[in-house]
Parts: C-alpha cells; structure tokens; sequence
C-alpha cells in the first residue's frame, strides 16, 4: 500500500528524513514546532504504515520489520544516498533498527547521520520501566485534580471541540516535566491497533548487542537528544549512546516533548550536529560517547 508523504523546506537544501513517534500516530503532530529545521534543510516526513494517511490491511499485523522495510523503500525511491535521518521518540528507535538491518542487507540505504529525539526505550525492560512510570503520572494529583474539574465543567455539552481538546491534553500530560505544557503539543491519534502489533513484534526485544555494528560503519557518530524528566528512563539512552559511539544530550526541565518544552536547546544541537560534514566524525571505529548537559 503506498505511503503518504510531505515535504517543507527551499529545496536544494540538504535533506533530512523525519521519523515521528508511535507507531500508529502520523507525522502532523510534530508540527509547526519541528518545521523550524526546514529553515535550512529539506525535510521529507511519512506517515508510517497503519498511521495518518498511510493505511494498513485490517487483515494484517504490522510488525517492526515492515516499518523498517518501508523507511529502505522510502530512501530509495527518493534518491537518497547517505540520508540524515532524524527520529522522534518510536522514530527514533525504528532509525536504530533500520540502522541495524542496513548491516546485513545489502538492499537498504545506509544513513549518514542519525539524530535520536528521545528514542523509545532500546530494551524490553527499559520499556517496561516507562510504562509504569507513565501510568503513575497519568494519575498524578494534578491530572486527576483537573480531569474531575472537566468533567464538572459542562464543557462537553458547551464546547465539546474544545472538551475534546483539553481531554486529549491530559492524556498526553504524563509526558511533560511541566504536566501545563501539554497545551502547546499538536492533537494526534494513535491507531491502536497499529501500536499493539508493532510492539508486540518486538518480543522481548534488547538492540544494545546489536548496536556496535553500526557504529563500526558509521561515517558520522549518531546524536542522541534526551530529556531529563522523560518517562523513558535517561538510562536507556545512555546506552544506547554508548553502543553507538554518539554524543548524547540530556535537556534539563524537560521531558519527552522537547520540541514543546524546550526548543532552543533541543534545536540548536540539531542544527549544529546536522551542518556538520561527514570528515567532522571521529572515523568509523574511532566513535567515543560523549555527554553534554543543557
């Protein structure tokens, strides 16, 4: 089934292939707020199969291996030769298993550079540790003091567009160091389930054994970006940053929606890292980890 895709950005610019999160969501989300790249670069977004406007068979499961199946179709069918790849939250994790499948097929593209945005956890147990740490801050005093004020508001009989606004706001709100925040982030729906066949295809799933081996062909060591105050443990991109060989970056008060919550760090670090010629890197087994706090 084909894939929807949009473009932003003056063209001839450098181009970057934007991966957003989920999976089961689509790529307007991460709009306007992302679209500040596209001051100087080319930016390719899709929406991944079973999301937005990229349908899936009702029939079929979804699995990690058509997503990264897709993403290789992606590249090829654009043209694109040691593309920069930039991956929000799932994204980012499906940039590293597409990174790790370029090491033993020959058919995909390898990527150039991979710009990490809060990836999705890189074990099953790092998983784990986010969604029982989601769920308590989804039931924090101040989701619940304000879902009970909602529902008393008479909102949903008044206003029910913006009822369903604020509602989709507290919903989202477990993932923001300040829960207030979750104002400012695009509505969005996540198929569930696309988001349930995805992940249960992962099994119990660790990719940090998997990860050196990228890191031995990469030309450009990977930036990892990381909120301190995401729900997905900092400890998991620790890792993988260190199996990766890439300079991480942990943006204080901040939690897994950078671009919201703390946008000038999160895009001077993109910008900088994607400007960077590929004879800035170490070398392709001289890739240290490195860490920088904002």
């Amino acid at each position: 089934m084909p894939l929807y895709w949009a473009a932003y950005g003056p063209l001839g610019a450098p181009r970057a292939v934007v991966l957003h999160g989920g999976p089961g969501a689509d790529h307007r989300y991460l709009l306007p707020q992302m679209l500040r790249l596209a001051r100087h670069h080319d930016l390719l977004f899709y929406d991944q199969r079973g999301g937005g406007k990229s349908r899936a068979d009702a029939r079929d499961p979804v699995t990690w291996h058509e997503h990264v199946e897709d993403l290789g179709r992606v590249l090829r069918e654009f043209g694109l030769v040691a593309p920069a790849i930039v991956g929000y939250s799932w994204g980012g994790l499906l940039a590293m298993l597409y990174a790790v499948a370029t090491t033993t097929d020959p058919r995909l593209v390898q990527p150039g550079k991979l710009a990490l945005i809060d990836p999705a956890s890189v074990t099953q147990r790092y998983r784990a540790e986010f969604e029982a740490d989601f769920a308590r801050r989804s039931n924090s005093e101040y989701v619940r003091a304000e879902r009970s004020a909602l529902l008393a508001s008479g909102l949903r009989e008044r206003d029910p567009e913006q009822y369903r606004q604020r509602a989709f706001e507290l919903s989202v709100a477990g993932y923001f160091a300040d829960p207030a925040d979750a104002r400012d982030l695009t509505p969005f729906r996540v198929v569930a389930r696309i988001q349930q066949s995805v992940w249960s295809s992962l099994g119990d799933y660790d990719l940090l054994g998997a990860l050196p081996a990228v890191r031995t062909r990469a030309t450009t060591p990977a930036l990892i970006i990381h909120g301190r105050e995401d729900p997905i443990p900092l400890a998991s991109s620790v890792a993988a940053a260190q199996a990766l060989g890439a300079q991480l970056v942990t943006i204080d008060d901040c939690g897994h929606v950078p671009y919201v919550e703390r946008p000038e760090p999160l895009f001077a670090a993109l910008e900088q890292y994607l400007a960077q010629g590929a004879a800035a890197g170490a070398g392709p087994s001289g890739h240290t980890a490195t860490e920088v706090r904002i």
